[in-house]
């Protein structure tokens, strides 16, 4: 079944991050998939944003590769950044199949720089910039 869920702008954010959460029900692995400047790290601050993770705590782990918050019930959420990745292995000197095999919930930006390594649960979510401004993610599950 195919998904989409359309976000008119910054505004409309912590709605569309509700809603993606509702949808994705219990999935774990999310990877977004979009262009430089799409808002992956925007959506992401917006999902921990509704999952209680205080706004401040959240950062693009460009040079840390993983970011570990907290949400309001005390979850950790897994935020990466795989853009630096050159060579899958970095990711695997982190532990990444540590973090994927945890079951608590696993936000990957970049993900096509370690793509041979996504479990094949990974829910592969792609962002679109409209001519409008507006985002559109879609996902088939």
């Amino acid at each position: 079944m195919r998904h989409q869920i359309t976000i008119a702008g910054l505004e409309d954010l912590e709605r569309a991050a509700g809603e993606f959460l509702k949808e994705i029900g219990d999935r774990t692995l999310v990877a977004f998939y979009a262009p430089m400047g799409a808002g992956k790290t925007t959506f992401t601050t917006a999902v921990c944003k509704v999952l209680g993770v205080q706004e401040d705590a959240v950062s693009s782990p460009t040079f840390a590769i993983v970011n570990e918050y907290r949400g309001g019930k005390g979850q950790p959420v897994f935020h990466f950044d795989f853009y630096r990745i050159e060579n899958p292995a970095e990711a695997l000197d982190i532990g990444l199949y540590d973090y994927l095999d945890s079951g608590d919930l696993c936000l990957m930006e970049w993900p096509e720089n370690i793509e041979g390594l996504l479990p094949e649960e990974t829910l592969k979510v792609a962002i679109q910039v409209n001519a409008d401004g507006s985002r559109t993610l879609s996902w088939e599950d």
